[in-house]
């Protein structure tokens, strides 16, 4: 079993919490179709940074 070698700080250790308690998660507006998306992921129609990158049902 793994055992700290070192205490962590009160000041480490709420760095380490500075994300626990966002509430909303950070959006990204698509440049081409204007759609709302979760940041780093494709939108809902498959476009991401303005490039369609996968085929949706829409498509056929």
């Amino acid at each position: 079993m793994a055992v700290q070698q070192n205490k962590k700080s009160p000041s480490k250790r709420g760095n380490h919490r500075a994300h626990d308690f966002l509430i909303n998660p950070p959006t990204a507006i698509e440049p081409s179709t204007g759609e709302v998306h979760l940041r780093h992921h494709i939108s809902p129609n498959g476009f991401y940074r303005g490039v369609k990158v996968i085929k949706t049902k829409n498509d056929e």
